[in-house]
């Protein structure tokens, strides 16, 4: 919790009027007019942190911001819910390293415990912080759908092309939007990418830093490009991991998704089902372990299996599927897994009932779309016209059925939102140090085409190329390469020279493979 009164660092301490004073005096021109003065209540506050949770090694605090940085006196105060790790030798201590969430919709208070978890030297030298953004988690929530509700729109079949199917689909994502509006208030319109930006600024301010450095993956790249193009002067190092394509609009980033999710799934995952044919018998080719998935799911269109009470359905086996391409090691054999187990689902053991159930039930979390559309449907414009969407998803569902076949019911929500005030902020790179990138060239979720365009846009920056690989998030995710770039910059400052590479570790070799190659030997 916060409360008011002198405060002990006299960074933090000072009034709007001063706050305003010194920006416009350390900011080009064009960069101050485009900064709010922070109100003394604001700007005055106390963070009281406290432990966040028993045995936890983080300490949480609430924090206070204006609903509208651009208007702080309209409407209620929120609250963000903010974490930190205290570097863990003081003597090295070099700053403070904040981290974000992706998503959007992600959580990202506890975040800094696995960081410092995994990396000991970086939690030597920082203290890491993070927070659940505006509108997620601990933090002031936007509610939409329930998840009873939000199965309702995940619900049929996204194939069906049929004009009463289609109906549906904009039928529902239109009550979605309704939900959201009437739920969350006047809270709605300022979910978006700059407010959070803003509410990263006072956290850094309260903590009494002048400079930060940043790790964010996937949408957090896109907040830590937003912060760094508001607030150049106070980044000190940046790391974006698995990047959005902040060149340009949501809608624009997102039409290119159902291409590199249809891409992982057919070069990377179905090619490796079939190398293990031998444990899934699920075709020894790409292509009969294609077939044999279409197959599935035209059964699960006739006949969907249901498990603890979730309903799998074509839609199910869709989203599970995706959620698996994220990361081979902990996607690729569970999907598998799960796939050969509806096979023989009259016969199927316990435990495999049980990876089906977590696999195709766990992709309903209905407060995660809460923020999820708020942010993409917020940040920039998107097509109202219906039309556009039935043909241009129409398209993808025939030529990239995996994610093409759900573009409707998502760009429905978008095309019904609400007229954001959410200004434009154009990513430039200028008054910034070097920047480090790290993506992969198949990553389905954050594809390799928007992070070229993404390093093109943020000058000065450095990207890393991850060869030969899928995963999505690429930094302490058991790459020595990778994880060796990364922490020479956080920690030394040594930025690459140009942009370079590294290769992707092995795809996973499953326990049945295993054990047969030991008994062959």
């Amino acid at each position: 919790m916060f409360t008011f009164g002198k405060s002990r660092r006299p960074a933090s301490a000072l009034s709007g009027v001063v706050v305003a004073a010194i920006a416009a005096a350390v900011l080009p021109a064009s960069a101050a007019l485009a900064q709010p003065s922070v109100p003394a209540r604001y700007a005055q506050q106390h963070l009281d942190w406290q432990q966040c949770e028993k045995d936890s090694p983080l300490e949480c605090a609430a924090m206070t911001v204006p609903r509208d940085w651009h208007h702080p006196d309209a409407g209620a105060d929120i609250t963000v819910e903010v974490s930190r790790h205290r570097a863990s030798d003081p003597a090295k201590r070099r700053g403070v390293l904040m981290m974000a969430a992706g998503g959007p919709g992600g959580k990202g208070l506890m975040r800094p415990a696995r960081l410092v978890k995994d990396s000991p030297s970086v939690g030597a030298a920082y203290d890491v912080v993070g927070f659940d953004q505006r509108g997620v988690g601990r933090s002031t929530r936007a509610v939409c759908e329930n998840d009873a509700e939000f199965a309702d729109f995940l619900d049929g079949d996204f194939r069906d092309r049929s004009p009463a199917a289609l109906r549906r689909v904009v039928d529902r994502s239109r009550k979605f939007v309704e939900s959201c509006r009437s739920r969350s208030g006047d809270l709605l319109p300022y979910l978006n990418t700059d407010q959070t930006a803003r509410d990263m600024d006072l956290f850094r301010s309260l903590l009494g830093e002048r400079k930060i450095s940043y790790y964010g993956p996937s949408y957090a790249t896109m907040i830590g490009a937003y912060y760094a193009t508001l607030f150049p002067q106070r980044v000190e190092r940046a790391v974006l991991d698995s990047n959005i394509a902040f060149d340009g609009s949501w809608e624009s980033f997102m039409k290119d998704q159902p291409m590199s999710f249809q891409r992982r799934f057919e070069k990377d995952f179905l090619p490796w089902l079939a190398q293990y044919d031998g444990v899934y018998h699920y075709g020894r080719t790409a292509a009969e372990a294609k077939a044999n998935w279409e197959r599935l799911r035209g059964e699960l269109g006739r006949r969907p299996v249901t498990v603890e009470g979730v309903v799998v359905g074509p839609n199910q086996l869709d989203s599970g599927t995706i959620q698996a391409m994220y990361n081979a090691g902990q996607g690729f054999g569970p999907l598998a897994a799960a796939l050969a187990a509806l096979d023989h689902w009259d016969v199927a053991k316990p435990e495999e009932k049980a990876t089906v159930r977590q696999l195709f039930g766990g992709y309903a979390d209905s407060s995660f779309f809460a923020q999820y559309f708020s942010v993409t449907c917020n940040d920039t414009p998107w097509t109202r016209d219906m039309d556009h969407w039935i043909r241009r998803s129409g398209e993808d569902t025939r030529e990239r059925p995996l994610a093409g076949a759900r573009e409707l019911a998502f760009a429905s929500v978008c095309a019904a939102w609400p007229t954001s005030p959410a200004p434009k902020v154009k990513v430039t790179g200028a008054g910034l140090p070097a920047t480090l990138m790290l993506n992969s060239v198949h990553d389905p979720a954050t594809y390799y085409e928007a992070a070229l365009r993404a390093h093109r846009a943020l000058r000065g920056s450095r990207l890393v190329t991850v060869t030969g690989g899928g995963d999505h998030g690429q930094y302490l995710a058991g790459n020595a390469c990778v994880d060796g770039v990364v922490d020479a910059y956080l920690l030394a400052g040594t930025v690459p020279a140009g942009d370079t590479s590294c290769a992707a570790g092995p795809l996973p070799v499953p326990e049945g493979a295993r054990a047969a190659a030991s008994a062959a030997k």
